[in-house]
């Protein structure tokens, strides 16, 4: 637990040494829980962005993007259902004065059987070697049989007790569990309450008359409410998608552990609309699409694991997340959701419309069902920074610190490093970084002995430095290094551009993953 949280704590301070992450308004203090992207934060955000909408949109002839606003109409909250269940249950410890979501708590309890469950398999694996079946183990250990039961029974108990809206049981089952404030350890808890997580906001040029509104606490409802005008305008035929990314708020109460759960976030959704009956066929299979996205990343698939839920949301008929192993533990990465065909009929009987798709095979009139993905941009860039920050031991003895990100994701995608300042080196070099940034973000750097400019753009997260020499001067090549394996390569510099497109475009890198 020591080393994750050193690890966390690395990943914080090398996101804003390295301009990625920045607190917000910073020089007043910041503000809980609000971020900004810093030069390469930004970038890298922007890559993940483009990565998942061209997955999306570009790959898929039947699905297509839309940008709503952030704004609507405060009846669509009352039809999604979040103005009267859009809640969280809190709890304060009496003795440390700190809030934590209830449900939390007991759930990294539960987590926590499991990691003594997994444990265990591992050691008796190392014990038993290649013909271990870790399945009958988890059978017949009675020590891990235990540990999955109790964890299996605390689940089912709290996705119950929050059905029901029982939050004294919810109370009982943190008192009986012995759960412990995690920063003091004491277990003087306050009863457990319901706090609605929306942002109110005015429209309107004076108090007496302006309309209630909220800041959308999700992205999904813009598209639901434009589900007719896109399907018409786009002559879309169902089973078909539509694609958004865009900004969310929720009044996070508990917002803890850096960009996980910030107030102002951003989302990247996509709801695919189907035949009724046909919901749970294509939940699966979005299932399988959606975590090949993520594999084709080459993050570890270790990190990755789907979760059931045990709760379902009133809207739902099957809903699963994708848990990515983050330096805090497995936590939710992406949902997917099979969403019936609530959100459609909600809107129909809150605006009067009909919202409706005409089946020309079936020749009958019905109300989609919708599998919806939905992926935190944010947790999104936080899995990948802190899977790619290594600190890596070197053969002469040294250590480097190497930012391993995604090639295609970087925010620069190589590094132009003159060896000296003079000789007519850095002309030449700023002539290769003139004919490459028409197409490939790359950066000049100058400054210090060519050892530190390599460790630099390491920890920076840069692919491939490209090194002018005196020798480039008369032979037209280059060395290129790169950045995982520090392998150096001598190349003619009109063969730059091939060799940068191969190890950072998008087709490299999705071609084997794309379903």
């Amino acid at each position: 637990m020591a080393k994750q949280e050193d690890l966390f704590k690395n990943v914080i301070s090398h996101a804003k040494e390295y301009g990625y992450i920045f607190a917000s308004s910073e020089i007043y203090d910041g503000l809980s829980a609000v971020y900004d992207y810093g030069q390469n934060g930004a970038e890298l955000k922007k890559n993940i962005k483009e990565y998942w909408w061209r997955s999306m949109t570009q790959l898929h002839q039947n699905i297509v993007g839309i940008d709503a606003a952030i704004l609507m109409h405060p009846k669509t909250w009352k039809a999604s259902g979040h103005v009267d269940a859009f809640n969280d249950p809190l709890i304060d410890n009496k003795d440390s004065k700190k809030r934590y979501r209830a449900d939390v708590l007991v759930e990294d309890y539960a987590e926590k059987l499991l990691q003594k469950a997994e444990k265990e398999i591992a050691k008796a694996k190392k014990r038993f070697g290649e013909d271990f079946d870790a399945e009958m183990y988890k059978e017949t250990n009675p020590r891990v049989k235990r540990y999955l039961g109790d964890r299996k029974e605390i689940l089912e108990r709290l996705a119950r007790s929050l059905t029901n809206e029982d939050l004294a049981d919810v109370k009982k089952l943190i008192e009986e569990l012995e759960i412990a404030d995690p920063d003091t350890g004491s277990k003087n808890w306050t009863e457990v309450r319901q706090f609605n997580l929306m942002f109110g906001t005015k429209l309107g040029a004076s108090a007496d008359t302006a309309t209630d509104l909220y800041l959308r606490p999700e992205t999904a409802q813009g598209i639901f409410v434009n589900f007719l005008n896109v399907q018409k305008t786009g002559r879309m035929k169902i089973p078909f998608g539509i694609a958004q990314i865009g900004k969310a708020f929720r009044n996070e109460i508990v917002a803890r552990q850096f960009i996980f759960r910030m107030r102002e976030f951003e989302q990247m959704e996509m709801q695919f609309f189907v035949r009724p009956g046909e919901e749970l066929e294509w939940y699966e299979k979005w299932k399988e699409t959606r975590l090949n996205w993520h594999r084709s990343l080459g993050l570890g698939e270790e990190n990755y694991r789907f979760h059931d839920h045990e709760k379902l949301a009133h809207y739902a008929n099957a809903a699963a997340d994708i848990e990515f192993d983050f330096p805090f533990g497995f936590k939710e990465l992406e949902g997917i959701h099979s969403r019936t065909d609530f959100d459609l009929k909600a809107h129909e009987e809150h605006s009067g419309k009909k919202l409706r798709f005409y089946d020309p095979e079936l020749k009958e009139n019905y109300v989609p069902f919708v599998i919806e993905t939905s992926i935190g941009l944010d947790r999104m860039f936080l899995a990948v920074l802190s899977a790619s920050l290594k600190e890596e031991q070197l053969e002469d003895g040294n250590t480097r610190t190497v930012l391993k990100l995604p090639a295609v994701l970087a925010p620069t995608k190589a590094a132009i490093l003159p060896l000296v300042k003079k000789d007519g080196l850095p002309e030449m070099a700023q002539k290769i970084v003139d004919d490459l940034k028409w197409d490939f973000t790359v950066q000049y750097d100058e400054k210090d002995a060519i050892g530190r400019r390599y460790r630099r753009q390491d920890a920076a997260g840069t692919p491939l430095c490209i090194t002018v020499d005196h020798d480039s001067l008369d032979d037209n090549s280059v060395t290129v290094r790169f950045r995982d394996t520090m392998e150096q390569k001598r190349i003619p510099i009109t063969e730059l551009d091939a060799l940068i497109r191969k190890e950072t475009d998008f087709k490299t890198w999705m071609r084997d993953f794309s379903n």
